[in-house]
């Protein structure tokens, strides 16, 4: 067996074997993006209701919250970004990191400052490896988030938004995440925490239907000050939940790319080793009747 023949089988076997791996992994996200997409959808509900009641405070009490006070010149934004803690899911926490960098240029040009929270260890490695300061990082649970983990982030954000400027305190709070649109499509998006923007919609209404009256009880200042926590959890929660479907869809999509780019990989190498095969056949093949007939040649000069 020729040394070419020997290679081709030796990557065909390789490029087989890594196949099988990429299916699995293929198999394994397509089960588990599944789970992840309902987890989000029943996330959802709560969310939505959570809103048109801070919405519903907010708008009929006509607070002074300092969670919903805007600030007109901010002068430092916090960025809270959502990648992976694994590779092999395509572009989807480079595409986050991407959107983070714009964010970073529009912010530079305002004059204003960004401090990062990051969550990820692709996120994480690419900040340290760059020299970027985190203010905070979580790891660990990006494809499983997990409502606790919400609620660390979401009160260590709190926390640094209630603090004053002085003190190291940001202004806004910015969420850059993966929203799923499909199992085909996932886009990053930024979205704005805090300061909150929670005006309920204004819809038309006939001359004998009436507006809802609201009553807030102990006081609208204590519903809020409880609202308002659990409002920046849920969105937390619910960004985790979408960025965790992204991942796993964009996983599933990379592992059904890398097991078709394997299969027509092993498809071309197994072309060549028969092309090789047959090739040393043909030779040895020259070879016998060249020394057959060198032998015939050799008997009749004898005789």
């Amino acid at each position: 067996m020729g040394a070419s023949l020997r290679e081709l089988r030796q990557r065909r076997k390789s490029v087989t074997a890594t196949k099988k791996i990429t299916r699995a992994m293929e198999l394994i996200a397509s089960s588990r993006v599944l789970k992840a997409q309902q987890q989000a959808a029943k996330a959802l509900p709560y969310t939505r209701e959570l809103n048109r009641a801070v919405s519903a405070v907010a708008t009929y009490s006509q607070l002074d919250h300092p969670l919903t006070r805007p600030v007109s010149n901010p002068r430092r934004v916090a960025v809270l970004f959502i990648t992976s803690d694994r590779g092999m899911n395509g572009a989807y926490s480079s595409n986050v990191l991407k959107t983070v960098s714009q964010m970073r240029q529009r912010l530079d040009e305002q004059g204003i400052e960004m401090v990062r929270y990051g969550v990820g260890r692709k996120g994480i490695a690419y900040m340290t490896y760059r020299g970027l300061e985190l203010a905070a990082h979580w790891s660990g649970f990006s494809d499983l988030p997990t409502y606790d983990r919400a609620v660390e982030i979401s009160d260590r954000l709190l926390e640094d938004f209630l603090k004053p400027y002085e003190e190291g305190g940001v202004d806004e709070i910015w969420t850059v995440y993966t929203r799923m649109q499909s199992m085909l499509t996932q886009t990053p998006r930024a979205r704005r925490i805090l300061p909150l923007e929670v005006v309920e919609g204004v819809r038309e209404v006939s001359g004998e239907e009436l507006l809802p009256l609201y009553e807030f009880e102990p006081s609208p200042e204590a519903v809020l000050d409880s609202l308002l926590p659990l409002y920046v959890r849920s969105r937390i929660w619910f960004y985790l939940l979408q960025s965790a479907a992204s991942q796993l869809a964009s996983q599933q999509k990379a592992m059904k790319s890398a097991t078709d780019n394997a299969q027509t990989l092993i498809e071309r190498l197994t072309r060549e080793a028969n092309q090789a095969r047959q090739s040393e056949i043909t030779q040895e093949i020259s070879e016998i009747v060249g020394g057959a007939s060198a032998l015939a040649d050799l008997t009749k000069d004898d005789h």
